[in-house]
């Protein structure tokens, strides 16, 4: 399924869930070419806000992302199913989507939302995370893929 960016920020800003855009979205925010085909965020722990979160997620009808079973497992989606996972691999209505609370090389939300800038993203108000942070999370998270734009962020990076 295609992401519906529209749709998938239209829900989270709703309900006021507070979080910073990261991964391959917020790089192509920065310039990158290189295509994604999810949505990563991390969001602020504060229970209120994994409530939120919960509840956009319910209402994308979000299930547990695996290969074996493509339309995704049901899953307990309240607050306090979230806190105890670090991430979570979601497929949703609006596509696939990751949750990430402490991305490789990072501190979680409060550390990429001091970097991180507001922009208009479909008539909402998207928190992205800095390229910088971007670059710092992939490199620790050394993977294939992540190797593969990492010069190309880098690049984008220095000419900023």
């Amino acid at each position: 399924m295609d992401l519906d960016l529209e749709r998938l920020f239209a829900t989270l800003h709703r309900h006021k869930v507070v979080y910073v855009l990261i991964g391959g979205l917020a790089a192509v925010f920065h310039g990158s070419p290189f295509p994604t085909e999810d949505a990563d965020i991390t969001p602020d722990t504060d229970g209120a806000n994994l409530t939120r979160l919960a509840a956009a997620l319910r209402e994308l009808h979000a299930r547990i992302r695996t290969e074996s079973v493509p339309e995704g497992l049901p899953f307990a989606c309240d607050a306090q199913a979230l806190a105890g996972a670090q991430t979570w691999n979601l497929v949703t209505d609006v596509g696939d989507l990751d949750i990430a609370f402490r991305p490789a090389g990072t501190y979680g939300y409060a550390d990429l939302h001091r970097g991180a800038a507001k922009a208009e993203l479909y008539a909402s108000t998207v928190e992205i995370a800095s390229l910088g942070d971007v670059i710092r999370s992939k490199q620790a998270a050394n993977r294939p893929k992540d190797q593969r734009v990492l010069p190309t962020l880098r690049e984008l990076l220095a000419k900023k």
